[in-house]
């Protein structure tokens, strides 16, 4: 790995999503790559879900902060493979918890994206990220963005996004 590419990583680091501030952009797997280009760096981002309405405001700030740090940049969103919730690393579902977003649970990488005859096996359940409780039920399929549910929890009756699996 380049000395730039290693710059540019560590540049953008504390990076956060906008719409969640406590998870870095790496740690939810949208900083996908970085790679050494005759004019300076490129960076790979991938959205969590095609319209996500946080990406331009996401390829703005890595743009400004490699500007700020002197790292001349181009941004490319790819959207193939598409993001899966298994790019999150353990740290960032550990941040959800506590920020009050229900993390993913499981694994979706083994699932095939289209099926004719078999239905998915039902969810894990989902874990109340506030009493730990899984008495929980699903009130919308969207949340306050388009990739999180709302649930509701049953024993300790607060509502709580659900970041979905992918």
């Amino acid at each position: 790995m380049s000395t730039l590419v290693e710059r540019t990583w560590a540049t953008l680091a504390p990076l956060t999503d906008p719409e969640i501030p406590v998870v870095s952009l790496r740690e939810l797997g949208i900083l996908r790559e970085v790679a050494e280009t005759a004019d300076g760096v490129e960076v790979v981002i991938t959205p969590t879900y095609t319209g996500c309405p946080a990406m331009g405001q996401i390829e703005d700030d890595v743009k400004a902060c490699l500007a700020q740090a002197g790292i001349p940049a181009r941004v490319v969103t790819r959207l193939a493979p598409a993001w899966t919730t298994d790019w999150m690393s353990d740290a960032a579902k550990e941040k959800l918890r506590a920020y009050g977003i229900a993390p993913p649970g499981g694994t979706r990488l083994a699932e095939s994206v289209v099926q004719f005859v078999r239905r998915r096996p039902p969810l894990d359940e989902v874990a109340c990220p506030r009493c730990g409780s899984t008495h929980t039920v699903v009130s919308s399929q969207f949340g306050s963005t388009a990739c999180k549910a709302l649930y509701k929890c049953l024993d300790c009756q607060e509502p709580f996004d659900y970041f979905k699996p992918y």
